[in-house]
C-alpha cells in the first residue's frame, strides 16, 4: 500500500475513529486492509495478533500512521518518533531489575566532594543499596555522583540528559550499560518516576526544585502512585527547612495547597533517618492500583478487624461508597496475587489524606509485632 493509499484510507476512518468526548481511539475494523497490514507485521515481528501485547501494538501502529493524515510535518514526526525510541530502549534497560526497588535523587550537579551534602547524598545512597535498593540519578556530577558512588556501580541507574555544558556521566556511572542518554527531559523525566519507589531530594537549583515540585505534583493529583518523598539536609544545614518555611508561609497560607499536602513530603538533616523512613514507608504497605473506582492496597502482612474498623472511621473522608474491606486480589489483577489486600472505593481526593493512610497502615503492623 502506497503512502496516498494510507493516506485515503485513513481520512475515510477519521469518522469511525474520531474520540469519543476528547478522549480514545477507536481501532480501526479488523476487516479493513490497515488493520491486516498492522496483523502480517505483528507476526512478521514474532507477536500473536490476538494477544494483548500486540493489540497495544497495533494501537500504536494505527496512531503512527494517523500522523500522515494529520499532515504532520518532519519536526513533529521526529518528535514522536525519537521519544518512543528513547522509552523503548529505557524500559529494555531498566526490565531486567523490575523487581528490586528504586529511589531517585535529585541534588546540584555543582555540588562539590567536600561538602557536607555531598558527603550526606553518598551515606544516603549506601544505606539504601546496603537495604537492598537501587539508585537512580542524572548520571552527572556532585549529587548525582554522590548518590552513585555511596550505593556502588551495581546498584546504580544513570539517566543523562544531552546538554552543552554537562555532556560527561560520573565516574560510578560511565560506561555501565545502566546508563542512559535522553534526548528530551519529558521522557527522563517519566522514567525518573515510573521507574521509582522513592524520591530523595538534597540542595539543588532550578533542576532540583522542578523535580521536587513535579514529583509532589504527580502524587498530589493521583498521577503517581502514593511514595515516601524526602528532602535531605547534611546536619546543621537549612535549604529543606527554610523551602519549607515558604510553603507553609505561602502557599499554605494562602490557600494555594491544603493542608493534608503537607503529608506527602518528610525533611531530614541526617541521611540515616531519611533512609530509615523510606524503608519504613514499605514496613507493611506494599504497592497500589486502581480497579476502576477501587483502590487497592497490596500489604506485606494483613491487619487485625479492629485496625479495619479503626481506618474506615479514622479515614471516612476518603471513602466514596461502602467501606474498606481486607479481601483477596480481585479478577483483574495479575501480580502480587498472594498478598493481603485492602480495598475501597477511592473519593479520588486528598491524596495527602491516603499518604497519611499509609503511615496509619505501617504504625498498625508495628504494633502487631509488639513495636520491632
Amino acid at each position: 500500500m502506497t503512502e496516498a493509499e494510507i493516506v485515503r484510507d485513513l481520512r475515510d476512518q477519521h469518522t469511525a475513529d474520531k474520540p469519543s468526548n476528547g478522549q480514545g481511539n477507536k481501532n480501526l475494523d479488523t476487516d479493513h486492509p490497515l488493520s491486516q497490514a498492522m496483523q502480517q507485521v505483528i507476526i512478521e515481528a514474532g507477536g500473536d495478533p490476538e494477544t494483548t501485547p500486540a493489540k497495544r501494538i497495533r494501537e500504536m501502529i494505527h496512531s503512527a500512521t494517523k500522523l500522515l493524515a494529520d499532515g504532520a510535518d518532519d519536526g513533529e514526526l521526529k518528535l514522536v518518533s525519537r521519544s518512543i525510541k528513547e522509552l523503548r530502549y529505557a524500559l529494555k534497560v531498566f526490565r531486567p531489575y523490575q523487581d528490586t526497588p528504586k529511589i531517585s535523587i535529585f541534588g546540584s550537579a555543582r555540588t562539590q566532594e567536600d561538602h557536607p551534602t555531598y558527603q550526606a547524598a553518598s551515606e544516603f545512597g549506601k544505606v539504601m543499596a546496603e537495604s537492598g535498593w537501587m539508585i537512580i540519578t542524572g548520571a552527572g556530577g556532585g549529587i548525582m555522583a554522590a548518590g552513585n558512588g555511596g550505593a556502588g556501580r551495581e546498584a546504580s541507574f544513570g539517566v543523562s540528559i544531552r546538554l552543552p555544558f554537562e555532556t560527561n556521566a560520573n565516574q560510578h556511572i560511565v560506561g555501565d550499560p545502566k546508563l542512559i542518554n535522553f534526548r528530551y527531559f519529558f521522557t527522563r523525566k517519566l522514567m525518573f518516576m515510573w521507574q521509582s519507589k522513592a524520591v530523595a531530594l538534597f540542595a539543588g537549583g532550578f533542576g532540583t526544585q522542578d523535580e521536587g515540585f513535579e514529583a509532589l505534583t504527580l502524587v498530589q493529583t493521583g498521577k503517581a502512585p502514593t511514595i515516601p518523598i524526602v528532602m535531605v539536609d547534611a546536619p546543621g544545614l537549612t535549604y529543606w527547612k527554610r523551602w519549607d518555611q515558604y510553603v507553609r508561609e505561602e502557599l499554605l497560607t494562602a490557600g494555594l495547597i491544603n493542608k493534608e499536602d503537607l503529608s506527602l513530603y518528610r525533611i531530614y538533616d541526617n541521611p540515616q533517618d531519611a533512609a530509615q523512613h523510606v524503608l519504613d514507608f514499605y514496613r507493611n504497605y506494599h504497592s497500589q492500583r486502581f480497579v476502576n473506582d477501587t483502590l487497592i492496597f497490596r500489604m506485606q502482612r494483613p491487619l487485625r478487624d479492629a485496625q479495619i474498623d479503626a481506618l474506615n472511621e479514622e479515614f471516612a473522608d476518603l471513602v466514596k461508597e461502602g467501606k474498606i474491606e481486607q479481601a483477596g486480589p480481585m479478577d483483574q489483577e495479575k501480580r502480587y496475587r498472594d498478598l493481603p489486600r485492602l480495598r475501597f472505593v477511592f473519593a479520588k481526593r486528598a491524596y495527602g489524606r491516603l499518604r497519611m493512610m499509609v503511615d496509619r497502615i505501617n504504625e498498625m503492623d508495628k504494633t502487631n509485632a509488639g513495636g520491632k
